[in-house]
C-alpha cells in the first residue's frame, strides 16, 4: 500500500513536470512564431518582412495584423495556415506573389479595426471598398516601393 502512494506521488510529480515543460515551450513557440524574423525565415515571404519593417508598423508583430486576437482561433488559425504553408513549400507549390485569403481579409480587416476604432468612427466602409486596405494598402506593406522591386501583392 505505501508503495503504490509513492508511486502515484512520483507519477503525479512526472505527469505535472512534463506539462509545464509543454506549457512552457507552446508558449514560447507561440510568441516566437509571431514575429518578423520567423515568417521571413521562409524566402517567399522576405518581401514581406522587408516592406513591413519600412512601414509605420514595424513594431507591430505580423500576427497581431494577420492572425486572430483571441487566444484558441489564433493558435487554431496559425497550425492551419502554418500545415498549409509548410506542404504547399514542400510541394513546391508556392506563388511568386503572395496574396491574402478571404477569410485573411477579414482578421486583417478586423485587427485593424480594433486597433483603431477611434480613426474608424470618421470613416464608412462602403460596398466598393468594405476593408481598411482598400483605401490604406500602402501602410502595413508600403507600396512606395516599384512593382518592379516587390512581390508583395498590391491588391
Amino acid at each position: 500500500m505505501n508503495g503504490q502512494r509513492g508511486v502515484s506521488k512520483t507519477a503525479v510529480l512526472i505527469i505535472l513536470l512534463i506539462g509545464a515543460a509543454m506549457t512552457l515551450v507552446a508558449g514560447y513557440t507561440y510568441s516566437h512564431t509571431d514575429q518578423a524574423e520567423f515568417c521571413g525565415s521562409c524566402h517567399v515571404m522576405y518581401e514581406s518582412v522587408r516592406t513591413h519593417q519600412q512601414s509605420v508598423h514595424a513594431n507591430v508583430s505580423c500576427n497581431e495584423c494577420h492572425a486572430p486576437y483571441s487566444a484558441m482561433p489564433k493558435m487554431v488559425f496559425k497550425t492551419y495556415a502554418g500545415t498549409k504553408d509548410v506542404f504547399r513549400n514542400i510541394a513546391g507549390d508556392v506563388p511568386d506573389v503572395i496574396q491574402v485569403t478571404d477569410r485573411s481579409r477579414e482578421i486583417i480587416n478586423d485587427n485593424c479595426i480594433s486597433c483603431h476604432s477611434m480613426t474608424g468612427l470618421n470613416v464608412a466602409a462602403s460596398e466598393v471598398k468594405p476593408d481598411c486596405t482598400d483605401c490604406h494598402r500602402q501602410v502595413p506593406h508600403m507600396n512606395k516601393m516599384s512593382i518592379a522591386e516587390r512581390r508583395v501583392a498590391d491588391e
